[in-house]
């Protein structure tokens, strides 16, 4: 079968794209003063980074992260101000331009670190002892080396459904 002749143009161009859908809807939820607006640039983060995931041959991880990340939590936060009170509070100046631009170098160092980390240590044992990606090694890994992890991670979600309600709560008008 013959290869496809763009490819070596064609797929770096598709991973830059996911990893600029990433940083950017990063960026956009961090700096937004709206939740909405926040929620979208999250959602937009997680698409990327779902594709970041499909780049690293991992379907099952980008589809969770989809449906997790952009089906229940996003609609959760989306619902969670459709349900609270409709007045918003005046918005305070309290964020200046020094905090946001050091917030921003911070984040800029620590993608940069992170990168050269990635591209310069070797794949951990894990991965390259047989970690193929498929949903049993991903479901034999979450239940013996990463349990841990992947409980704090339940107990995370839980608080943010509890936070949600609370949320919720105090912004109805009580009778």
């Amino acid at each position: 079968m013959k290869p496809f002749p763009y490819a070596h143009v064609l797929v770096p161009a598709v991973f830059c794209a996911f990893a600029a859908a990433t940083v950017a809807g990063a960026v956009i939820a961090a700096g937004s003063r709206r939740v909405i607006r926040g929620v979208c640039g999250l959602a937009m983060c997680c698409v990327g980074l779902a594709g970041l995931f499909y780049f690293l041959q991992s379907p099952f991880l980008a589809l969770m992260e989809i449906l997790i990340y952009v089906g229940a939590i996003c609609v959760t936060i989306i619902f969670v101000v459709m349900l609270a009170e409709p007045e918003e509070a005046a918005s305070s100046r309290a964020r200046s331009r020094a905090w946001t631009g050091a917030a921003l170098a911070v984040s800029v160092a620590a993608f940069a670190g992170l990168s050269w980390l990635g591209t310069s240590l070797p794949a951990p044992r894990s991965l390259a002892a047989g970690g193929d990606g498929s949903v049993k090694a991903i479901g034999v890994s979450l239940l013996t080396t990463y349990s841990m992890a992947f409980e704090l991670i339940s107990v995370l979600l839980l608080v943010a459904i509890i936070g949600a309600l609370v949320l919720t709560r105090s912004g109805r008008d009580r009778p």
